[in-house]
């Protein structure tokens, strides 16, 4: 008798205990590859959503020409504004770092300077905001053979940047830039006054004289200058026989000049540099002969920020994109989707 019952319980067991203990092992397994797959998918998800946000990111561009404003493409925008403001010729970490710089100006005029357009965020005119030119213009102007070579070069550089801007305190920085420095940068408020950002600050840049942005000089007639200084000071008197009426006054920091005399009145060597049309408040003024004033400038801009003949020799000398904006931008971070 007790070998029946215990037959009858190992049948028992066999045929239904052990089938529903690996049932519910089986699904406990599988629910956790559910839910980690669900968890792979959430962040493949997220992911993808970053890359489309900033992708999909819109500015409104003001074409000062024709009045327009166009919705643009942001990463799409960069890529006319990077083959604007700098040389395809240049190295491509110098290209990657002028990408950064440019969408950080460009967000940080969205958010802060919405009153200057009324309708637009940024204009294409690089006196005012930043240069911008069309893909097909831009094709236009350069070698036939090289339009291909050049355009991919400057699109990767955006695309490998993509969403990438420099931040201050957590927020989009006013990511100056120019030509050439001179081969050591200027401090904002000694160019517009006002006050200083913290992240802008003198640094020097070796190898910015190996450019032909570097150096220029204008000659120019003592009746010319008088002229042209009269436009805005109609009672200027100069004695052109006494050397101290033409005399550098004061420089910057970073040696730029920063008062300048002209006989009966001073003046800025920002408004010297604009009333002469100079490619750069440093400089200086030689007279020639007693008919003839020279200016010798050195660099070409306002040289707050970047300078991208700067960028250009660090990124001959090794230096990454990342690297090169945080020589021009002190304490500064880089970060990706802001």
């Amino acid at each position: 008798m007790k070998k029946i019952v215990m037959y009858l319980l190992f049948f028992i067991t066999i045929c239904f205990v052990l089938p529903a203990i690996f049932t519910k092992t089986y699904h406990q397994t599988s629910s956790e590859y559910n839910i980690q797959e669900q968890e792979k998918n959430s962040t493949k998800n997220e992911n993808n959503n970053l890359a489309e946000n900033s992708n999909s990111k819109e500015i409104k561009l003001l074409h000062k020409k024709t009045g327009e404003v166009e919705n643009v493409k942001l990463e799409e925008y960069l890529c006319n504004v990077v083959s604007a403001e700098m040389p395809a010729t240049f190295e491509k970490e110098a290209l990657k770092a002028q990408a950064i710089v440019a969408r950080t100006y460009t967000i940080y005029q969205a958010m802060n300077n919405g009153s200057k357009h009324e309708n637009a965020d940024i204009c294409d005119d690089s006196t005012c905001c930043q240069a911008w030119i069309s893909k097909e213009e831009r094709l236009s102007k350069w070698e036939e053979q090289k339009r291909e070579e050049y355009w991919k070069k400057i699109s990767s550089s955006v695309n490998e940047t993509n969403g990438k801007i420099i931040t201050y305190n957590g927020q989009p920085i006013n990511a100056f830039f120019h030509s050439n420095s001179g081969g050591t940068t200027e401090i904002p408020i000694n160019v517009w006054g006002g006050t200083n950002y913290p992240y802008l600050q003198v640094v020097q840049t070796s190898g910015e004289d190996a450019y032909s942005q570097y150096a220029s000089d204008i000659i120019i007639t003592n009746t010319e200058i008088v002229d042209k200084i009269k436009e805005k000071y109609q009672d200027i008197s100069i004695d052109f026989s006494n050397p101290e009426e033409i005399k550098i006054l004061e420089h910057t920091e970073s040696g730029r000049v920063k008062t300048v005399k002209f006989g009966n009145h001073e003046l800025s060597g920002v408004e010297t540099r604009t009333i002469f049309g100079l490619k750069s408040a440093n400089f200086e003024i030689i007279k020639l002969d007693n008919e003839h004033i020279q200016f010798k400038v050195k660099g070409y801009g306002h040289g707050v920020g970047m300078s991208q003949t700067g960028a250009d020799s660090l990124a001959k000398q090794g230096k990454n994109a990342e690297e090169i904006i945080h020589h021009f931008y002190s304490n500064v971070e880089i970060v990706s989707d802001f």
